[in-house]
Protein backbone atom coordinates (compact mmCIF):
# COMPACT_ATOMS: atom_id res chain seq x y z
CA UNK A 1 0.00 0.00 0.00
CA UNK A 2 1.41 3.31 -1.08
CA UNK A 3 2.13 6.02 1.81
CA UNK A 4 -0.61 8.56 0.61
CA UNK A 5 -3.53 5.51 0.38
CA UNK A 6 -2.38 5.26 4.06
CA UNK A 7 -2.64 8.57 4.77
CA UNK A 8 -5.96 8.94 3.37
CA UNK A 9 -7.50 5.89 4.67
CA UNK A 10 -6.18 7.48 8.39
CA UNK A 11 -7.35 10.66 7.47
CA UNK A 12 -11.18 9.22 6.98
CA UNK A 13 -10.47 6.87 9.47
CA UNK A 14 -10.39 9.93 11.98
CA UNK A 15 -12.34 12.59 10.36
CA UNK A 16 -15.31 10.08 8.62
CA UNK A 17 -15.87 10.34 4.54
CA UNK A 18 -14.40 13.43 2.40
CA UNK A 19 -15.59 15.03 -0.33
CA UNK A 20 -14.01 13.69 -4.22
CA UNK A 21 -12.85 16.78 -4.86
CA UNK A 22 -10.54 16.69 -1.32
CA UNK A 23 -9.66 13.56 -2.53
CA UNK A 24 -8.85 13.90 -6.08
CA UNK A 25 -6.57 16.95 -4.83
CA UNK A 26 -4.92 15.15 -2.63
CA UNK A 27 -4.11 12.51 -4.74
CA UNK A 28 -3.21 14.75 -7.44
CA UNK A 29 -1.58 17.85 -5.97
CA UNK A 30 0.19 16.64 -2.58
CA UNK A 31 3.34 18.02 -1.86
CA UNK A 32 4.88 14.89 -0.80
CA UNK A 33 3.01 12.12 -2.94
CA UNK A 34 0.54 12.87 -5.04
CA UNK A 35 0.66 12.53 -9.19
CA UNK A 36 1.23 15.78 -10.64
CA UNK A 37 4.25 16.39 -7.71
CA UNK A 38 6.27 13.34 -7.68
CA UNK A 39 5.41 11.58 -11.35
CA UNK A 40 6.17 11.67 -14.84
CA UNK A 41 2.70 11.65 -16.37
CA UNK A 42 3.54 12.37 -19.82
CA UNK A 43 4.42 10.23 -23.44
CA UNK A 44 4.83 7.12 -24.23
CA UNK A 45 6.85 5.90 -20.86
CA UNK A 46 4.71 7.81 -18.93
CA UNK A 47 0.70 7.73 -18.60
CA UNK A 48 -0.78 9.66 -20.91
CA UNK A 49 0.39 11.69 -24.19
CA UNK A 50 -1.15 14.62 -24.96
CA UNK A 51 -1.68 16.60 -28.24
CA UNK A 52 1.67 18.52 -28.38
CA UNK A 53 3.61 15.71 -27.97
CA UNK A 54 1.91 13.74 -30.63
CA UNK A 55 2.36 16.47 -33.47
CA UNK A 56 4.69 19.81 -33.53
CA UNK A 57 1.45 20.76 -35.63
CA UNK A 58 -0.69 21.11 -32.60
CA UNK A 59 1.70 23.59 -31.21
CA UNK A 60 2.22 25.53 -34.41
CA UNK A 61 -1.61 26.12 -35.02
CA UNK A 62 -2.34 26.87 -31.37
CA UNK A 63 0.68 29.52 -31.87
CA UNK A 64 -1.07 30.69 -34.90
CA UNK A 65 -4.81 31.34 -33.64
CA UNK A 66 -2.96 33.31 -30.32
CA UNK A 67 -0.78 35.54 -33.47
CA UNK A 68 -3.92 36.18 -35.19
CA UNK A 69 -5.64 37.44 -31.74
CA UNK A 70 -3.27 39.84 -30.85
CA UNK A 71 -3.17 41.12 -34.92
CA UNK A 72 -6.73 41.76 -34.22
CA UNK A 73 -6.13 43.39 -30.97
CA UNK A 74 -4.13 45.45 -32.28
CA UNK A 75 -0.64 43.66 -31.99
CA UNK A 76 -0.41 46.14 -28.51
CA UNK A 77 3.23 45.60 -26.83
CA UNK A 78 3.79 44.80 -24.04
CA UNK A 79 1.60 41.66 -24.16
CA UNK A 80 2.27 38.41 -22.30
CA UNK A 81 1.24 34.88 -23.87
CA UNK A 82 1.39 32.52 -21.67
CA UNK A 83 0.50 28.83 -21.04
CA UNK A 84 -1.46 27.63 -17.81
CA UNK A 85 -0.49 23.80 -17.06
CA UNK A 86 2.17 23.30 -19.84
CA UNK A 87 3.06 19.93 -19.08
CA UNK A 88 6.42 19.47 -20.17
CA UNK A 89 6.72 22.47 -22.04
CA UNK A 90 6.39 21.06 -25.84
CA UNK A 91 3.51 23.25 -26.49
CA UNK A 92 5.21 26.85 -25.29
CA UNK A 93 8.49 25.49 -27.80
CA UNK A 94 6.64 24.96 -30.52
CA UNK A 95 4.84 27.96 -30.04
CA UNK A 96 8.06 29.97 -29.82
CA UNK A 97 9.60 28.82 -32.78
CA UNK A 98 6.74 29.57 -34.35
CA UNK A 99 6.04 33.28 -33.37
CA UNK A 100 9.75 34.24 -34.76
CA UNK A 101 9.00 32.60 -37.79
CA UNK A 102 5.74 34.72 -37.70
CA UNK A 103 7.16 37.80 -36.25
CA UNK A 104 10.16 37.91 -35.07
CA UNK A 105 9.49 41.27 -33.50
CA UNK A 106 6.75 39.81 -31.64
CA UNK A 107 8.75 37.41 -30.35
CA UNK A 108 11.57 39.29 -29.16
CA UNK A 109 9.09 42.02 -27.85
CA UNK A 110 6.54 39.91 -25.61
CA UNK A 111 6.40 38.14 -22.10
CA UNK A 112 6.26 34.58 -22.00
CA UNK A 113 4.77 32.83 -19.24
CA UNK A 114 4.69 29.54 -17.73
CA UNK A 115 2.03 29.07 -15.02
CA UNK A 116 3.03 25.97 -13.35
CA UNK A 117 2.17 24.91 -9.37
CA UNK A 118 4.27 21.94 -9.52
CA UNK A 119 8.74 22.58 -8.95
CA UNK A 120 9.54 19.30 -10.29
CA UNK A 121 7.59 19.83 -13.67
CA UNK A 122 8.65 23.54 -13.63
CA UNK A 123 12.32 22.40 -14.07
CA UNK A 124 11.23 19.89 -16.66
CA UNK A 125 10.04 22.53 -18.56
CA UNK A 126 13.05 24.54 -17.95
CA UNK A 127 15.25 21.48 -19.44
CA UNK A 128 12.94 21.67 -22.70
CA UNK A 129 12.90 25.11 -23.01
CA UNK A 130 16.73 25.89 -22.66
CA UNK A 131 18.08 27.59 -25.17
CA UNK A 132 15.44 29.87 -25.81
CA UNK A 133 16.12 33.59 -26.19
CA UNK A 134 12.61 34.52 -25.46
CA UNK A 135 11.36 36.16 -22.46
CA UNK A 136 10.36 33.46 -20.31
CA UNK A 137 9.60 33.97 -16.73
CA UNK A 138 7.40 31.17 -14.59
CA UNK A 139 4.54 31.65 -12.51
CA UNK A 140 2.61 29.57 -9.72
CA UNK A 141 -0.80 31.64 -10.53
CA UNK A 142 -2.15 34.16 -13.10
CA UNK A 143 -2.39 37.14 -9.99
CA UNK A 144 1.61 37.50 -10.54
CA UNK A 145 1.13 38.18 -14.47
CA UNK A 146 2.66 41.49 -15.07
CA UNK A 147 -0.71 44.00 -15.94
CA UNK A 148 -0.84 43.79 -19.50
CA UNK A 149 -3.03 41.92 -22.82
CA UNK A 150 -2.85 38.30 -21.96
CA UNK A 151 -3.15 35.71 -24.63
CA UNK A 152 -2.99 32.57 -23.08
CA UNK A 153 -3.70 28.65 -23.82
CA UNK A 154 -4.23 25.70 -21.59
CA UNK A 155 -4.50 22.37 -23.24
CA UNK A 156 -5.83 19.63 -20.53
CA UNK A 157 -5.80 21.81 -18.05
CA UNK A 158 -9.39 22.03 -16.43
CA UNK A 159 -9.66 17.84 -16.18
CA UNK A 160 -7.73 17.59 -13.29
CA UNK A 161 -8.94 20.56 -11.67
CA UNK A 162 -11.02 18.61 -8.90
CA UNK A 163 -14.77 18.22 -8.97
CA UNK A 164 -17.91 17.38 -6.50
CA UNK A 165 -20.27 14.55 -7.55
CA UNK A 166 -23.67 13.77 -6.43
CA UNK A 167 -25.85 10.91 -5.94
CA UNK A 168 -29.85 10.65 -6.95
CA UNK A 169 -30.66 9.20 -3.73
CA UNK A 170 -34.41 9.40 -3.44
CA UNK A 171 -35.88 13.03 -4.35
CA UNK A 172 -33.00 14.52 -3.61
CA UNK A 173 -28.85 14.14 -4.41
CA UNK A 174 -26.69 13.84 -1.69
CA UNK A 175 -22.88 14.49 -2.41
CA UNK A 176 -20.79 11.97 -3.12
CA UNK A 177 -18.01 10.69 -0.71
CA UNK A 178 -14.88 8.65 -0.66
CA UNK A 179 -15.26 6.71 3.00
CA UNK A 180 -14.16 3.59 4.39
CA UNK A 181 -16.05 -0.14 4.20
CA UNK A 182 -16.06 -2.53 7.05
CA UNK A 183 -13.00 -3.67 5.09
CA UNK A 184 -11.03 -0.70 5.87
CA UNK A 185 -11.11 -0.16 2.07
CA UNK A 186 -11.80 2.90 0.29
CA UNK A 187 -15.23 3.11 -1.34
CA UNK A 188 -17.90 6.10 -2.19
CA UNK A 189 -20.77 6.52 0.31
CA UNK A 190 -23.17 8.81 -0.21
CA UNK A 191 -23.10 11.58 2.22
CA UNK A 192 -25.67 13.64 4.37
CA UNK A 193 -25.60 17.22 2.80
CA UNK A 194 -27.88 17.53 -0.05
CA UNK A 195 -27.92 19.60 -3.15
CA UNK A 196 -30.47 22.51 -4.34
CA UNK A 197 -31.36 20.24 -7.77
CA UNK A 198 -31.50 23.85 -9.64
CA UNK A 199 -27.78 23.84 -9.80
CA UNK A 200 -27.62 20.85 -11.67
CA UNK A 201 -28.23 19.66 -15.44
CA UNK A 202 -31.86 20.56 -16.78
CA UNK A 203 -32.32 16.10 -17.29
CA UNK A 204 -31.58 15.48 -13.41
CA UNK A 205 -35.51 15.76 -12.19
CA UNK A 206 -35.10 12.39 -14.75
CA UNK A 207 -32.63 10.71 -13.43
CA UNK A 208 -33.22 7.20 -11.67
CA UNK A 209 -31.95 6.23 -8.44
CA UNK A 210 -27.78 6.06 -7.88
CA UNK A 211 -27.46 8.37 -11.01
CA UNK A 212 -24.69 10.76 -10.95
CA UNK A 213 -24.16 14.06 -11.22
CA UNK A 214 -21.22 16.49 -11.30
CA UNK A 215 -19.94 20.19 -10.39
CA UNK A 216 -16.80 22.13 -10.93
CA UNK A 217 -16.75 24.96 -9.21
CA UNK A 218 -13.23 25.08 -8.98
CA UNK A 219 -13.11 25.34 -12.28
CA UNK A 220 -15.32 27.95 -12.84
CA UNK A 221 -13.63 29.92 -10.35
CA UNK A 222 -10.25 29.85 -12.37
CA UNK A 223 -12.11 30.55 -15.94
CA UNK A 224 -13.73 33.36 -13.68
CA UNK A 225 -10.54 34.71 -12.99
CA UNK A 226 -9.10 34.59 -16.38
CA UNK A 227 -12.41 35.93 -18.08
CA UNK A 228 -11.61 38.65 -15.73
CA UNK A 229 -8.29 39.08 -16.29
CA UNK A 230 -8.94 39.17 -20.29
CA UNK A 231 -11.64 41.60 -19.79
CA UNK A 232 -9.86 44.21 -17.79
CA UNK A 233 -6.17 43.84 -19.50
CA UNK A 234 -6.92 42.39 -22.72
CA UNK A 235 -6.13 39.82 -24.65
CA UNK A 236 -7.52 36.22 -25.75
CA UNK A 237 -7.52 32.51 -24.77
CA UNK A 238 -7.57 29.42 -25.97
CA UNK A 239 -8.82 26.05 -24.06
CA UNK A 240 -8.61 22.23 -25.31
CA UNK A 241 -9.92 19.72 -22.94
CA UNK A 242 -11.71 16.51 -23.66
CA UNK A 243 -15.52 16.91 -22.45
CA UNK A 244 -18.89 18.23 -23.54
CA UNK A 245 -20.60 21.53 -24.60
CA UNK A 246 -24.26 20.64 -23.09
CA UNK A 247 -24.54 20.04 -19.60
CA UNK A 248 -25.86 16.14 -18.57
CA UNK A 249 -26.23 13.30 -16.04
CA UNK A 250 -23.23 11.39 -16.26
CA UNK A 251 -20.09 9.41 -13.88
CA UNK A 252 -16.95 10.44 -15.73
CA UNK A 253 -14.58 10.64 -12.82
CA UNK A 254 -11.67 8.12 -13.92
CA UNK A 255 -8.25 7.36 -13.33
CA UNK A 256 -5.53 6.63 -15.95
CA UNK A 257 -2.38 4.43 -15.06
CA UNK A 258 0.25 3.23 -17.73
CA UNK A 259 -2.03 4.12 -20.71
CA UNK A 260 -5.00 1.89 -19.54
CA UNK A 261 -7.62 2.86 -17.21
CA UNK A 262 -8.04 1.36 -13.80
CA UNK A 263 -10.32 1.58 -10.24
CA UNK A 264 -9.86 5.37 -9.26
CA UNK A 265 -9.87 4.32 -5.95
CA UNK A 266 -7.22 1.64 -6.12
CA UNK A 267 -3.67 3.69 -6.25
CA UNK A 268 -4.43 6.83 -5.34
CA UNK A 269 -1.30 9.69 -6.26
CA UNK A 270 -0.16 6.46 -8.50
CA UNK A 271 -2.89 7.08 -11.50
CA UNK A 272 -3.89 10.33 -12.82
CA UNK A 273 -7.58 11.35 -11.75
CA UNK A 274 -9.65 13.19 -14.44
CA UNK A 275 -13.40 13.96 -15.17
CA UNK A 276 -15.21 15.40 -18.60
CA UNK A 277 -15.11 19.19 -18.80
CA UNK A 278 -18.54 20.93 -18.99
CA UNK A 279 -17.93 23.44 -21.45
CA UNK A 280 -21.16 25.22 -20.77
CA UNK A 281 -20.52 25.62 -17.11
CA UNK A 282 -17.26 27.24 -18.03
CA UNK A 283 -19.05 29.20 -20.69
CA UNK A 284 -21.23 30.63 -18.52
CA UNK A 285 -18.26 31.92 -16.14
CA UNK A 286 -17.10 34.09 -19.07
CA UNK A 287 -20.01 35.57 -21.06
CA UNK A 288 -20.57 38.00 -17.81
CA UNK A 289 -17.35 39.09 -18.45
CA UNK A 290 -18.98 40.44 -21.94
CA UNK A 291 -16.31 38.67 -24.00
CA UNK A 292 -17.27 36.23 -26.66
CA UNK A 293 -17.22 32.68 -26.20
CA UNK A 294 -16.99 30.90 -29.43
CA UNK A 295 -16.93 26.43 -28.75
CA UNK A 296 -15.41 24.17 -31.61
CA UNK A 297 -14.49 20.37 -31.40
CA UNK A 298 -10.57 19.97 -31.84
CA UNK A 299 -10.65 18.48 -35.32
CA UNK A 300 -12.90 21.53 -36.71
CA UNK A 301 -10.38 23.93 -34.57
CA UNK A 302 -7.49 22.26 -35.98
CA UNK A 303 -9.06 21.44 -40.10
CA UNK A 304 -10.09 25.35 -39.80
CA UNK A 305 -6.05 26.36 -38.49
CA UNK A 306 -5.25 24.41 -41.75
CA UNK A 307 -4.02 21.07 -40.52
CA UNK A 308 -3.95 19.14 -43.39
CA UNK A 309 -1.76 22.10 -45.31
CA UNK A 310 0.56 22.23 -42.67
CA UNK A 311 0.97 18.22 -42.85
CA UNK A 312 1.23 18.65 -46.57
CA UNK A 313 4.17 21.24 -46.39
CA UNK A 314 5.88 19.02 -43.70
CA UNK A 315 5.91 15.68 -45.72
CA UNK A 316 6.28 17.42 -49.22
CA UNK A 317 10.05 16.35 -49.08
CA UNK A 318 10.15 13.78 -46.49
CA UNK A 319 10.33 9.81 -46.64
CA UNK A 320 7.84 7.32 -46.80
CA UNK A 321 7.98 6.55 -43.04
CA UNK A 322 7.93 9.80 -42.37
CA UNK A 323 5.09 10.79 -44.30
CA UNK A 324 3.05 8.40 -42.66
CA UNK A 325 3.79 9.25 -39.26
CA UNK A 326 2.70 12.66 -40.46
CA UNK A 327 -1.06 11.34 -41.84
CA UNK A 328 -0.91 9.40 -38.37
CA UNK A 329 -0.80 12.54 -36.43
CA UNK A 330 -3.19 14.29 -38.27
CA UNK A 331 -5.88 10.99 -38.00
CA UNK A 332 -4.85 11.11 -33.90
CA UNK A 333 -5.42 14.89 -33.71
CA UNK A 334 -8.71 15.42 -35.49
CA UNK A 335 -10.44 12.22 -36.59
CA UNK A 336 -13.71 11.54 -34.97
CA UNK A 337 -12.51 8.17 -33.78
CA UNK A 338 -9.58 9.53 -32.28
CA UNK A 339 -9.50 13.14 -30.11
CA UNK A 340 -11.01 15.29 -33.40
CA UNK A 341 -14.68 14.61 -31.57
CA UNK A 342 -13.88 13.77 -27.72
CA UNK A 343 -11.97 16.96 -27.55
CA UNK A 344 -13.33 20.51 -27.12
CA UNK A 345 -11.75 24.02 -28.24
CA UNK A 346 -13.03 26.88 -26.13
CA UNK A 347 -12.22 30.79 -27.51
CA UNK A 348 -12.79 33.86 -25.54
CA UNK A 349 -11.97 37.06 -27.13
CA UNK A 350 -13.25 40.99 -25.89
CA UNK A 351 -16.35 41.24 -27.79
CA UNK A 352 -16.53 41.89 -31.46
CA UNK A 353 -17.68 46.23 -31.66
CA UNK A 354 -20.84 47.31 -33.23
CA UNK A 355 -20.74 50.02 -35.33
Amino acid sequence: MSGLKERIIGLIGATGPIPISEYMALCLFDPDAGYYTTREPFGAAGDFITAPEISQMFGELVAVWLYQAWQRAGRPLPATFAEIGPGRGTLMKDMLRTFSRLDPALAAGASFAMIETSPRLAEIQRQTLAGQSAALAWHQTIDTLPPQPLFIVGNELFDAVPIRQFVRAGDGWRERMVGLDDDNALRFFAGAGSLDPSLLPGDAADAPEGAIAELAPARVALMAAIAERIATQGGAGLFVDYGHLRPGIGDTLQALRRHRHEDVLANPGEADLTSHVDFAALAAAVRPHRLDVEMATQGEFLLGMGLLERAGTLGADADAGTRKAISDAVERLAGPDAMGELFKVMKIMPAARTV
